[in-house]
């Protein structure tokens, strides 16, 4: 099993804010007409209000790059972006109509797919980004650790997410059980990922897992890092977050989707041209210090890109159904790279000597 783990997750290529509550807009008039039908091939719009929910983290850029830099309305959309504070919500806004996006995580969104829920990925949001900290008393005196440093201690975490599937397939080959004891890891559940990192504060809790830009936050509150995924061999590469829609909205409003996307990429390639403004639309977002928003968005622990990496988010499924996450179903019902494919080669063709399209259509190419 260990080599369909190594396949898994080497096979993919390409994460504190206020919390506020889920906020409603279904006015699909509401944005003026702009170039958008110019731009997007002379396709017109079928809705221009969005409503984009995310989560607090570094790692959901391309949205709010894509709302500061004003792609959004370039491509003749007004989208209002909601802070969540869980996948379930994400995935709860997205099936009563109160959102048309969401950046949900992978694992839940894969297990949201296998218990029927009608949702679909049409694009990705990051790649790596996760971790675990754990109190510096745990490691004083060693220079080097493990996940066996876990072994023995009261780890909180986050049930069906992707932090809580990694940590399990490195414990499994590390042969290292989950319970109670000196030499298992007990795993304490929480809602969210913002519950499960302030359980450190508590006594009775010795780690917690940390999605960016949680693990940065805590190494500057004292914390210590016990593994960053992106330097697990076992993890590297991992798709997270997935671009994430209501099945039949997509059906609905292809042009309008289409036009978010192309947003997203002009983002994408914002963000790798200008990283200092990319900071500080982050930090609208992210209230956190610049240096630890730059550390989690340039310094090589994980990356926001658009691309749906269809191959290596069913190579993740495959690997979370042998986990135990997730009863096996029919993905390509539920996964559309066609608006993704659309909208860049419409941005190609609109800039055909760019190098950031030429490598996401490279990559697409190879990896849809």
């Amino acid at each position: 099993m260990k080599t369909k783990f190594i396949t898994a997750f080497l096979t993919a290529v390409l994460l504190t804010a206020a919390f506020t509550g889920c906020n409603t807009s279904t006015d699909s008039s509401a944005a003026p007409e702009t170039s958008a039908a110019a731009s997007n091939g002379e396709a017109k719009l079928e809705k221009k209000t969005f409503n984009l929910g995310h989560l607090n983290s570094t790692a959901h850029l391309l949205g709010f790059v894509a709302k500061e830099e004003g792609f959004f309305e370039e491509e003749g959309l007004d989208v209002t972006l909601t802070l969540f504070s869980s996948a379930a919500e994400l995935s709860s806004g997205l099936e009563n109509d109160k959102l048309d996006v969401a950046f949900i995580g992978s694992v839940p969104t894969l297990t949201f797919q296998s218990q029927g829920h009608d949702l679909t990925i049409f694009g990705g949001e990051m790649t790596n980004g996760h971790g675990y900290v754990i109190k510096p008393e745990f490691v004083e005196g060693k220079t080097d650790w493990d996940v066996s440093i876990l072994k023995g201690r009261n780890v909180a975490s986050v049930k069906n997410s992707v932090q809580d599937a990694e940590l399990q397939i490195l414990l499994k080959d590390k042969g290292i059980e989950i319970g109670e004891g000196e030499d298992k890891v007990n795993i304490v559940y929480f809602d969210s990922q913002k519950d499960a990192y302030n359980a450190l504060q508590n006594d009775s809790i010795d780690a917690a897992s940390a999605y960016s830009p949680y693990t940065s936050l805590a190494e500057s509150q004292g914390y210590k890092v016990v593994y960053r995924c992106s330097e697990e061999k076992l993890l590297e590469n991992q798709p997270c977050c997935r671009q994430v829609a209501a099945t039949e909205s997509l059906a609905k409003y292809p042009n309008s989707y289409t036009a978010f996307e192309r947003a997203l990429i002009k983002a994408y390639k914002f963000t790798q041209e200008n990283k200092e403004q990319t900071v500080n639309d982050v930090k609208k977002y992210i209230d956190i210090e610049e240096k630890l928003i730059n550390t989690e968005v340039y310094g090589g622990y994980g990356s926001s890109v658009p691309d749906p990496d269809k191959q290596g988010t069913v190579t993740l499924k495959n690997s979370i159904v042998e986990l135990g996450y997730a009863e096996d179903y029919d993905i390509d019902k539920l996964y559309n790279t066609d608006i993704y494919k659309n909208a860049l080669e419409s941005l190609i063709k609109e800039n055909p000597g760019d190098k950031v399209y030429a490598e996401l259509q490279k990559h697409f190419e190879e990896f849809e």
